[in-house]
């Protein structure tokens, strides 16, 4: 069952009913305002941090699921409705709602009325644009009164939702209903104590009412699709003293039988420096509007507001340009060209932080997450990853290891989460090397970084990844195997934790010390991610460094082979008491997915001489995922799932069998299979792999998998679930980077190396032909591909004509053109 289509040639998801299974919804902003937005206007705006510059207010847990957000109401001859159905529920005779990128489109008709109101956040602007044309399109003139609404949160989202004995006391507005651009309400909740931001919401008219107390708008014992303000056709001017702020105005709009008439609303963030934060002459009571009134003078028309817009759309034109793919399929075109490297930007704007699944107060930006989510990121935006690179490493510990995350607005670790994540140092030198390759910006090694955020510990950036190499090679096991901390890139398997105390944390918990529980995960992530770091110490001259680094990486590759292979696919772990997880000898969580993807992206078992030998380890563990792990929606994280909750495993054996960490599919580590499928010449598999879970292939089957068919899922109930295939946390999950890379890296073949584009397809025979178009370094390549799917089948390569040997490209001077050949 599909709820709307995709409009490719728009770049648009057309949903044409507001009854979908979930919100699914939209981003806004693409570098420091951002806003979540749902098919019927739900969701939340903030600027840089959801959880300290919250802008509007958002409940989460509600009932509806999506209730609260940026509504329009409209009352037409008492005719009371809303054009994005929520949160009034009228009957339309006409709903649209289209998801583009960086905007939405709401229209909602009824009784001969047609609302159209577009959401976007302008390139390089700290503020939400919302253009609502009403037309009329009846035979009859119509007058009608427009009423907006937008709740404000009290900055801090947590204490917001929270400290009611004292926010209930605080808020406090301004209302300027003959600004010089329109009426502008300004939320001012705290500026007079230590803040130096407020917001404003205005309109481009002058308002015949307004509102700023919600139970003035909304009525003491209504819900917000009851509100008395609509019902009544009359704001009350009500002014908000504590209680609950909002910023709503009425508009009355007159329309001619066929006429239009089109409205500029911007809900803004404006910061004052300390010197001018108060109107001249106002006894520091009055805010310096200036820099409100400079921002409204930008969207004062409707001609400026068309302008912005066609420049976000010009903006995000370009920088999909840098990799596009056309193949046949058009489902892999859609996901390649439009959606993933979308939602790539998404999570690296966001990491995990704010989504309809994450309330933006309880993490900051991930250590592990944002390295992983600049490998999908890096090729759209360079300098943008450069700076979170540096942001990154300036988190770090001088022994190497790091704080878990860090808070956006602040750029300082996260001491409520700590460290102690013995995969987070390994991840910065993947992120590292993936920015080089893209841009060949050596110098960023030799950047001044500090530790901890420390003036005076600044070392170069190489001294970090040096760091982060030896913290894996100085904290291993009996087995010659990583120790795992608090967990692995699987939070969730806490080795070290034995809780038994409800409510208490896994990761952050204190962990009992003697142990020796190892990752053979990690120690997979070390014999991939390592050879990168041996290579950007050869290329600093390091050579004895390099060495002494290949041959730490060759101990651990034989390390796994001895101790963390079972016979036909390798373990997880060993636990504090040094017992193996993930063995057949066990009846559940027998075989976890994540080493055997990754040991083979590391060179764990291939054999290569013969990388599709049936004999080695890395195709026989690759085979055991195929006949354990995999099901028609992904493949599961282990199997079988966990029946009871083992206490010294932790977390993961919480959940019930089938969902997240135990037994669910996700979908975050299928990426790695479908890499190590392609490592082994077997692209008919990995293929089929990759459209279990990419969500154009699922779009047909959406009242199952519930959530957006445009956007990746963290997780799909695992084959053991009450619910097998249904979908949770889309949006802000390094599937979006990882099957990235995936799909157009490995499977599609064209990937940054050091000195050239490596072109080596590995898709099967489904695709025939294609052609991927790369610009790197200011180069354009137009790389045409005929495709036999042979298994193993490796390519033959022209470049201008001239065979050359081997699969790597060489780098052409910017301004260039190179055409290149592919035969598999």
């Amino acid at each position: 069952m599909r709820f709307g289509h995709f409009d490719d040639e728009a770049r648009e998801y057309v949903i044409t009913t507001p009854h979908t299974p979930y919100p699914w919804i939209n981003y806004l902003g693409s570098q420091e305002f951002f806003s979540l937005i749902s098919h019927t206007a739900g969701g939340y705006s903030f600027y840089r941090d959801a959880k300290m510059r919250r802008l509007t207010r958002y409940r989460y847990n509600n009932i509806p699921a999506d209730d609260g957000g940026r509504y329009f109401y409209v009352n037409d001859g008492g005719d009371v409705w809303t054009p994005g159905w929520l949160p009034v529920k009228a009957e339309l005779d006409h709903f649209e709602a289209r998801h583009g990128l960086g905007y939405t489109r709401i229209t909602g008709a009824r009784g001969g009325l047609t609302v159209d109101t577009l959401f976007f956040v302008p390139v390089e602007e700290n503020a939400e644009i919302q253009q609502v044309t009403l037309t009329n399109d009846s035979t009859e003139s119509k007058t009608v009164q427009l009423f907006s609404f937008a709740e404000f949160c009290l900055w801090n989202a947590q204490d917001d939702q929270t400290n009611y004995q004292r926010n209930l006391s605080l808020a406090e507005v301004e209302v300027e209903l003959d600004g010089p651009h329109g009426s502008a309400i300004y939320h001012k909740t705290e500026y007079r104590e230590r803040r130096d931001h407020y917001a404003v919401y205005a309109v481009n008219t002058r308002a015949t009412g307004f509102d700023t107390d919600r139970d003035s708008f909304v009525g003491p014992w209504n819900s917000l699709g009851e509100a008395a303000v609509p019902r009544a056709g009359k704001a009350t001017d009500s002014v908000a003293s504590g209680w609950y702020p909002i910023g709503s105005h009425q508009v009355e709009v007159t329309l001619a039988p066929g006429e239009s008439r089109s409205l500029t609303y911007v809900l803004g963030y404006l910061e004052n420096d300390h010197e001018t934060k108060w109107a001249p002459g106002s006894d520091m009571q009055l805010i310096n509007r200036d820099p409100a009134h400079e921002l409204l003078a930008r969207y004062a028309t409707t001609e400026q507001t068309e302008a912005a817009f066609e420049r976000l759309r010009t903006y995000w034109a370009d920088l999909l340009g840098s990799y596009t793919v056309s193949s046949g399929d058009e489902k892999l075109d859609r996901m390649v060209n439009i959606w993933n490297q979308y939602q790539c930007m998404v999570t690296f704007n966001m990491s995990r932080s704010a989504s309809y699944f994450e309330t933006g107060i309880g993490r900051g930006m991930g250590f592990r997450d944002s390295n992983q989510d600049l490998l999908g990121f890096v090729h759209l935006v360079p300098e943008r990853a450069r700076e979170r690179i540096i942001d990154i490493a300036s988190t770090q510990f001088p022994d190497g290891s790091a704080y878990h995350q860090y808070q956006p607005l602040t750029k300082r670790g996260n001491n409520d989460i700590g460290s102690g994540f013995n995969d987070d140092p390994l991840w910065l030198i993947l992120g590292v090397a993936a920015y080089i390759k893209e841009t060949g910006d050596w110098a960023i090694l030799d950047e001044q970084v500090p530790f901890d955020n420390e003036p005076g510990s600044e070392v170069p950036l190489f001294e970090h990844l040096t760091r982060s190499f030896d913290f894996t090679v100085q904290h291993r096991g009996p087995h010659g195997l990583p120790l795992i901390g608090r967990a692995d890139w699987n939070d969730c398997l806490n080795l070290n934790c034995f809780s038994t105390t409800p409510g208490e944390s896994f990761q952050t918990t204190e962990n009992q010390s003697g142990g020796v529980a190892e990752s053979v995960f990690i120690a997979a992530m070390f014999a991939a991610i390592g050879p990168e770091y041996a290579e950007l110490a050869e290329r600093r001259g390091l050579t004895e460094v390099a060495a002494a680094a290949r041959t730490a990486v060759e101990e651990m590759r034989e390390a796994v082979l001895a101790h963390g292979w079972d016979g036909e696919w390798f373990l997880r772990a060993y636990d504090f008491f040094g017992n193996p997880i993930g063995t057949d000898a066990k009846p559940e969580g027998k075989i976890w997915i994540e080493p055997q993807g990754f040991a083979v992206m590391g060179g764990i078992g291939v054999n290569p001489e013969n990388t599709a030998d049936p004999a080695s380890p890395a195709v026989r563990a690759l085979n055991s995922v195929n006949t354990h792990l995999a099901t028609d929606h992904g493949m599961v994280l282990q199997h079988p799932a966990y029946t009871s909750y083992q206490i010294e495993l932790g977390e993961v054996s919480t959940y019930p069998p089938g969902y997240k960490e135990n037994g669910g599919i996700f979908c975050h580590n299928n990426p790695w299979v479908i890499i190590g499928e392609t490592v082994v010449g077997n692209g008919a598999r990995a293929f089929d792999y990759y459209k279990r879970i990419t969500p154009a292939y699922r779009e047909d089957i959406s009242e199952v998998h519930r959530l957006e068919p445009y956007v990746y899922a963290q997780m799909i109930a695992g084959k053991e679930a009450v619910r097998h295939g249904e979908a949770k946390n889309s949006w802000l999950t390094g599937t979006a980077a990882w099957n990235f890379v995936a799909v157009s890296q490995y499977l599609l073949g064209v990937r940054p190396d050091y000195d050239g584009l490596v072109v080596d397809p590995q898709i099967g025979p489904d695709v025939p032909s294609f052609t991927v178009t790369r610009t790197i370094r200011g180069a354009r390549y137009e790389i045409a591909v005929t495709n036999s799917g042979a298994a193993g089948a490796r390519a033959a390569i022209t470049v201008n004509g001239a065979a050359i040997d081997g699969r790597t490209v060489p780098y052409a001077a910017a301004g260039s053109t190179v055409r290149v050949a592919v035969t598999v």
